[in-house]
């Protein structure tokens, strides 16, 4: 049969179609097969949305070896004309006059199979898994709340910031980075002292990959006075849980004048924003994600089934304010807590003590039942350029708590002060030399700032109700496997 008419017409992606449907137009699809029933009914989807379209073959007017060569997954051109669908579920469907294959798919050695598979089957062949239902809607909502995050500051007038991926510093003060080197292993240049001589590198000094961005938006807030980087981020922890990734991605805003006031002000406004973008542009993903969430708590005890559906969740965040307390106070709920009292906690809650999960989830899902900002930690576990409060023992940071995910953005006001930032860093042990330039900026103009970071990774967890935090990345990068 003659395949050529398929190129007669331009391609229309399948959104176009369902979002303006008219009867009676003759349109191109491309697009992989989901399934083909009955060698008569291919449902088709080309990634520009969820919904699947319908294309109706009569099989008396195509050769039975074309036919044969439409398997799942296969890539194929279609035209045809738009009629009304005689099933549910869309208005249109395609009635076929031309197909063409574009790229086949063997059955018998296709790794994806069209039924149920498990995530970590899918991370092991991620190649395929963007084109199964879960991971296109998660990846469709991942470049959602990209474009979001641009959309919402770049709206207020911050300005968009490249901060460094490799650095000399240690933002967070919490080691565990990847060093960046040219030297051969084993072949690194000594000094007199037997160390490794740093001189000799390509930049002339210790390097890795960044693990924050923060100290470079610092200096650009202090010049333009709102600033973000949204960027990769490195940290080279050995750890193999569905929350940790060697490589994520943050966002971190950065804000000249503002007070941690503004700053918790800036951090519940920028996720609302991000939530009300998915849940507007993105309704049939959220839907498909929240059912597939549902199905799989069925089996569940009803203790540990979420009492609200995933986009009852989301809806229930972007309607209510989010709690304000300080650690103090949230040390002294989970104190007086029946959980606490009955030994239901792993760890112990003690004033002083970072908190661990499962008391952040505690207060985020047991007791408030909404999502929770923190502020006024101890100085003790927190970094040190966060502002030292007036009490001389807790320091001017906040942590915002979500539901299913714990911590979700933490941030702080900035030290501004010289003497003071200067006494931390010595307390702490850091190398005054190293951070000379971080000093400088407090003597020369400095002003009050504060920011955050978001990482992205989390929140796209939180909208997407996936459980593993490899599932919501491309391809992950955790200790043992880059693949891909």
């Amino acid at each position: 049969m003659d395949t050529t008419k398929t190129t007669e017409l331009r391609r229309t992606e399948i959104k176009d179609i369902l979002k303006n449907p008219s009867v009676g137009d003759k349109v191109l699809v491309k697009g992989w097969v989901r399934a083909f029933r009955s060698n008569r009914f291919i449902a088709l989807n080309d990634g520009s949305c969820f919904t699947n379209l319908q294309v109706v073959i009569d099989f008396e007017h195509f050769e039975e070896d074309l036919l044969r060569q439409i398997n799942f997954h296969s890539c194929i051109a279609a035209s045809g004309t738009l009629v009304e669908s005689t099933g549910s579920g869309q208005l249109v469907e395609i009635m076929a006059e031309d197909i063409e294959i574009v790229g086949g798919s063997n059955p018998d050695e296709y790794p994806l199979q069209p039924k149920k598979q498990t995530m970590e089957f899918l991370r092991e062949n991620a190649q395929f898994r963007m084109r199964t239902n879960t991971m296109s809607a998660v990846f469709r909502i991942r470049h959602g709340v990209a474009f979001a995050i641009h959309k919402f500051f770049n709206d207020k007038g911050y300005y968009y910031l490249h901060s460094p991926i490799i650095t000399g510093s240690d933002a967070e003060g919490a080691g565990e980075m990847f060093r960046v080197t040219t030297f051969e292993p084993n072949k690194a240049p000594l000094s007199e002292d037997g160390s490794i001589d740093w001189k000799e590198d390509f930049f002339g000094k210790a390097t890795n990959l960044t693990v924050s961005g923060q100290l470079q938006a610092e200096i650009a807030a202090l010049a333009l006075s709102k600033v973000y980087t949204f960027g990769p981020t490195f940290r080279a922890e050995n750890s193999n849980t569905s929350r940790h990734l060697a490589e994520f991605w943050m966002i971190e805003p950065e804000v000249a004048f503002n007070d941690i006031h503004d700053n918790m002000d800036l951090a519940e406004a920028f996720i609302k924003y991000i939530i009300k973008y998915v849940l507007d542009n993105y309704p049939d993903d959220v839907e498909f994600l929240s059912k597939r969430l549902s199905d799989s708590e069925k089996n569940m005890k009803k203790e540990l089934r979420r009492p609200m559906n995933l986009l009852k969740t989301l809806e229930f965040v972007l309607e209510n304010d989010f709690e304000r307390l300080t650690y103090t106070e949230a040390i002294e709920l989970l104190k007086r807590s029946k959980a606490y009292k009955k030994g239901r906690f792993e760890f112990d809650v003690e004033w002083g003590i970072d908190l661990q999960a499962e008391h952040e989830r505690w207060l985020v899902e047991k007791h408030f039942k909404k999502p929770v900002i923190l502020v006024d930690y101890p100085k003790d576990i927190k970094a040190f350029y966060m502002r030292m409060n007036d009490d001389g023992k807790t320091v001017a940071a906040m942590d915002v708590l979500f539901p299913y995910i714990g911590e979700i953005i933490g941030g702080s006001q900035r030290e501004e002060r010289y003497d003071v930032l200067l006494s931390r860093i010595q307390e702490m042990g850091i190398h005054q030399e190293e951070l000379q330039w971080y000093l400088d900026l407090r003597r020369f103009g400095g002003c009050p700032h504060a920011g955050f970071g978001l990482g992205f990774e989390r929140i796209i967890l939180f909208l997407t109700g996936m459980a593993n935090i490899r599932d919501v990345i491309p391809f992950p990068r955790t200790p043992g496997n880059a693949a891909f």
